[in-house]
């Protein structure tokens, strides 16, 4: 499911679906090379281009430091943001409890990746550089995208529609 949505309002303004057979196995470490077909799909059928692209999932905050966000971001020429509810690799400090706080992630004492707290007192977001942003600006869009919940519109809306939940559609 991709779903396009407005900024700053946050309104959906486009979304598409694709139902296929995922015929890569699950490999912890490589999901992009079984959610990528059908992600290319969804956004071919858009019929707007979105300018900034937030997957639920990893980008250089990755084992091979090229998560599905990397790998979504290098097809589609967009800039992408990693924006993951689990860490992968890396260590790091936790920020703190308050929206907006966020600490960096490193491994090999590389940067990799932010902890981002994006909604007060909640478990934080591990955000990471996709493709062709940086990031100051990766975390900065998270938390702009962050209304109320723990997790970014974007990806929450996405997750919604794909499980039947969105009721109010605006497209």
């Amino acid at each position: 499911m991709v779903v396009v949505l407005d900024y700053p309002s946050l309104a959906v303004v486009d979304l598409a679906a694709i139902e296929g057979e995922l015929v890569f196995p699950y490999v912890p470490g490589l999901l992009s090379f079984r959610e990528i077909p059908l992600l290319a799909q969804a956004f071919k059928r858009l019929t707007i281009e979105p300018d900034l692209v937030i997957v639920d999932g990893q980008g250089y905050a990755h084992p091979r430091r090229f998560g599905l966000a990397s790998h979504l971001g290098l097809l589609l020429d967009r800039p992408t943001v990693g924006c993951a509810k689990s860490r992968l690799c890396g260590t790091c400090n936790e920020p703190g409890m308050q929206a907006g706080e966020w600490c960096e992630l490193a491994d090999d004492g590389v940067v990799i990746g932010a902890v981002v707290r994006t909604k007060t007192g909640s478990k934080p977001l591990y955000v990471s550089c996709g493709h062709r942003i940086g990031l100051s600006s990766a975390v900065q869009w998270v938390l702009d995208c962050c209304r109320g919940y723990r997790i970014p519109e974007p990806t929450r809306v996405a997750h919604l529609a794909s499980k039947g939940r969105l009721t109010a559609i605006k497209v």
